[in-house]
């Protein structure tokens, strides 16, 4: 392990020179800046459309998740009918009120989804600035193997999103909604508790599904290995079902599967990444040594 990051180190070093002249740090980070610069400027256009917009963005998505004709609670009720499954996999009601209890907190909550709007429509072009940032330092077979980056980055993060707010945010709306310690208290809620839900579920659930690209770049600096994600399946595997079972609404065994399923195959995906990568980096290595 120390031998590769000496290695990593060494290759750093190399990669910093430019046309026989080494940047230094600062000019990294002035090159860095840049780019940074111009991805926070599509974030702050991507913003301004959703403020603009933004009555369209509070009731239908924002609220969506919050209304029992939602897409998610049509198609369990779906499903009981075609299934005959439990009826209380069939979300007719959600108890609570929301209500604002600041002067500014409308305003305030326009301005911060939006800005939440414009950072999640931004980041495609976030993670294409970090490539062309990072670029220059790869070698030719290293931009080859990672040509797809940004593209496979953006398709995960963007399954995540959907998957958080299409299955994990209505669900857990549902259970917290309904679930009550007593008949006396009622649910009354600030608009920035349900906000706050809604978007870390779903921000939350796109950066989880970034699982195997954070694995493939962990691979290729060799501190992660197939051999270390197989030993700790079985601590995933509790981890994944505990998760599954606090965010579904009843303790249906094919809900939960629902949930729990596509994680299970995001870690295997990622087991096998892994093992790709380690398999070309021995073989690199067998035929550096002829």
């Amino acid at each position: 392990m120390e031998d590769r990051r000496t290695e990593l180190v060494n290759a750093i070093k190399e990669r910093t020179q430019t046309n026989g002249a080494e940047m230094s740090f600062f000019d990294h980070l002035d090159v860095l800046r840049g780019h940074l610069i111009r991805a926070a400027i599509a974030i702050l256009v991507f913003a301004v459309a959703a403020f603009s917009y933004y009555d369209f963005i509070f009731d239908e998505i924002i609220m969506g998740p919050g209304r029992v004709d939602f897409w998610t609670y049509r198609m369990m009720c779906d499903m009981v009918e075609k299934f005959s499954l439990s009826d209380e996999f069939c979300v007719k009601n959600l108890n609570y009120i929301i209500i604002n209890t600041q002067l500014g907190g409308q305003f305030t909550l326009q301005l911060n989804s939006s800005l939440m709007i414009g950072i999640i429509l931004g980041v495609p072009y976030l993670l294409f600035e970090i490539w062309r940032f990072v670029k220059p330092a790869l070698h030719d077979n290293e931009r080859r193997s990672a040509s797809g980056f940004v593209f496979w980055a953006t398709l995960l993060f963007v399954i995540g999103l959907l998957f958080g707010y299409y299955v994990v945010s209505p669900l857990s709306v549902n259970f917290l909604a309904n679930f009550e310690v007593s008949k006396s208290i009622n649910n009354t809620i600030t608009i920035d508790s349900y906000f706050s839900i809604i978007a870390t579920l779903s921000i939350g659930s796109a950066i989880v599904f970034e699982l195997p690209t954070i694995i493939y770049i962990l691979s290729k600096l060799g501190i992660m290995t197939p051999g270390f994600m197989r030993s700790s399946r079985r601590y995933s595997t509790v981890l994944i079902l505990i998760i599954s079972a606090v965010v579904t609404p009843t303790p249906d065994l094919i809900i939960m599967l629902t949930v729990s399923l596509p994680l299970f195959l995001l870690y295997e995906v990622s087991i096998y990444i892994s093992a790709m990568v380690e398999k070309k980096r021995i073989n690199l290595e067998t035929k550096s040594s002829f």
